[in-house]
């Protein structure tokens, strides 16, 4: 099961071929617009993970419904941002979820949204979140703004990527500048030891400048086994999803298919 990456929907050629890729595998697959996004209801222009979380766990409650779904053995799948960083926290608090695979996810919002300012930059952005918070209290409604150039930087990579070009017009131009409130109490590395001794798996780019790869490192670390780490080179945050597409998938459905699928034989050795 998947929600999308980082203002991405459902929908996005970008994910479906991962999830071609696992129904051909045997997995069944759900995929969902956050709350606000694409097809879904809810308040438009908010990107509150702690929410998406909330979103996340109805869709399990959702498949624990279908008669064809085996509830006792549902993996998640996430990219991009929050993307890799949601399915982590629901992992740790949500005992349902049996495997974990995290794409290019983030150790602490707050060190992610940090990474991508210069210093003045970034206290810069910290007065501007302070006026907000008081604008929200005294007049009910707070700023607007760019979610590419005013939550994240839009960074050289950022701005020739056409990865979600499809959904691009379908992207909300405006988001609430609350929204980075969230982020910045948004911790998966506070929790991601509780998933153990399930099995969860990173994925990280090398010289990651959108979502920089030291953040996985310490990710891992943090989590028990059974974990994975792959470390993706010589390539860049977007181009690795081609670039390592055909490479990458055989393995995520392999440790899918080690840590989720029912055993029909089970043999018992002793020495």
């Amino acid at each position: 099961m998947q929600g999308p990456g980082w203002l991405g929907l459902m929908d996005s050629k970008l994910y479906e071929r991962y999830h071609r890729s696992f129904t051909e595998a045997g997995y069944a697959v759900l995929v969902f617009d956050y709350r606000g996004f694409g097809d879904s209801e809810g308040e438009k222009g908010l990107i509150l993970p702690q929410l998406q979380a909330d979103d996340i766990r109805n869709a399990i409650t959702y498949l624990q419904t279908r008669p064809e779904v085996d509830s006792q053995r549902i993996g998640l799948f996430g990219s991009g941002g929050t993307g890799g960083a949601n399915p982590i926290y629901v992992a740790a608090i949500d005992r349902r979820v049996k495997c974990v695979v995290s794409n290019y996810a983030f150790a602490t919002g707050r060190e992610w949204l940090r990474s991508m300012r210069r210093e003045y930059e970034w206290l810069e952005f910290l007065r501007r979140l302070e006026e907000d918070r008081k604008r929200r209290v005294l007049e009910g409604s707070g700023e607007m703004v760019n979610p590419r150039e005013e939550l994240m930087v839009a960074t050289p990579e950022r701005k020739e990527t056409t990865v979600k070009a499809d959904v691009d017009y379908r992207i909300p131009e405006r988001v609430s500048l609350r929204s980075a409130d969230g982020l910045m109490e948004f911790n998966p590395e506070d929790y991601v030891s509780r998933i153990s001794p399930r099995a969860i798996l990173f994925i990280a780019t090398e010289n990651d400048a959108v979502t920089p790869e030291d953040q996985t490192f310490r990710l891992y670390e943090k989590a028990g086994q059974p974990k994975k780490l792959i470390l993706q080179k010589e390539t860049s945050h977007y181009k690795a999803y081609g670039d390592y597409f055909d490479q990458v998938t055989p393995q995520i459905i392999e440790w899918y298919d080690r840590y989720l699928k029912y055993e029909r034989v089970e043999v018992w050795e002793q020495p």
